[in-house]
C-alpha cells in the first residue's frame, strides 16, 4: 500500500486487540479445515491455501486427538497416552517432512508439517466416533470401519498435496512414510 505522497506504507497488526487476533486466526483454522473436510476435484486453489503455513491448527487438531485418545485410557494411563499421541505426531510430520525434502519435495518444513496436521482432522472425528461407540457398546467391526474411511479420507488430503510437490519417480518413496504415519496413528485409535 502506498501514501499520498508515494513512499510505501506498511500494515501491521501490532496495535490490533487480541481477541480480533485470535478470531482471525480461528477463522483461518476453519478454513483450512474445511479444505480437509470438504475436498474439491481440482486441488490448485486447495494447495496453495494449505501452503499458507501455519501451526495453531495443527496444534489444535492434534490436541483434539491427544484428549481424545486419553479420555479412552485407563486413569494410570492418560497422561502417557497424552504424551505418547502428541510426539507421534510431531515426530512423524517431522520424519515425513525430512523424507519429502531429502528426496527433493520444493516444499518448506513448516508447510509440510502444516498440511499432515490438519489433514490429521479426519482421524480425530474417527476417534471421537470411536469413543462415543464404544460407550454404546457398539460392535469392533463398525469402529473398523469408521476408522479405515477417517485413514483413506486422511491418506487422501495427504496423498494429492505431496503428490503435486514430489517428481514422479519418487513419489512412492515419499508417500510409503504418509501412509505408514496415519496407519499408526489409526491403529492407536482403534485400540483406544
Amino acid at each position: 500500500m502506498y501514501s499520498d505522497s508515494g513512499k510505501m506504507v506498511v500494515e501491521t497488526t501490532l496495535d490490533e486487540p487480541v481477541s480480533e487476533t485470535i478470531m482471525r486466526d480461528l477463522r483461518e483454522v476453519g478454513a483450512k479445515l474445511k479444505l480437509v473436510v470438504l475436498p474439491r476435484a481440482s486441488q490448485a486453489g486447495v494447495l496453495d491455501r494449505l501452503k499458507e503455513w501455519d501451526l495453531w491448527g495443527p496444534l489444535l487438531v492434534c490436541l483434539c486427538l491427544s484428549m481424545t485418545l486419553c479420555a479412552a485410557a485407563a486413569d494410570k494411563q492418560r497422561a502417557l497416552v497424552f504424551a505418547a499421541v502428541f510426539v507421534v505426531v510431531w515426530a512423524g510430520a517431522a520424519i515425513v517432512t525430512l523424507n519429502a525434502q531429502l528426496l527433493g519435495g520444493t516444499i518448506s518444513f513448516f508447510q509440510s508439517v502444516c498440511v499432515l496436521g490438519y489433514s490429521i482432522f479426519p482421524l480425530n472425528i474417527a476417534s471421537l466416533g470411536c469413543l462415543i461407540l464404544s460407550a454404546l457398546g457398539a460392535p469392533t467391526l463398525l469402529r473398523l470401519g469408521l476408522v479405515g474411511v477417517s485413514f483413506a479420507w486422511a491418506t487422501r488430503v495427504s496423498v494429492v498435496f505431496f503428490s503435486e510437490i514430489i517428481s514422479e519417480d519418487r513419489r512412492a518413496l515419499a508417500l510409503y512414510p504418509v501412509f505408514g504415519f496415519y496407519s499408526f496413528l489409526s491403529w492407536m485409535i482403534l485400540i483406544q
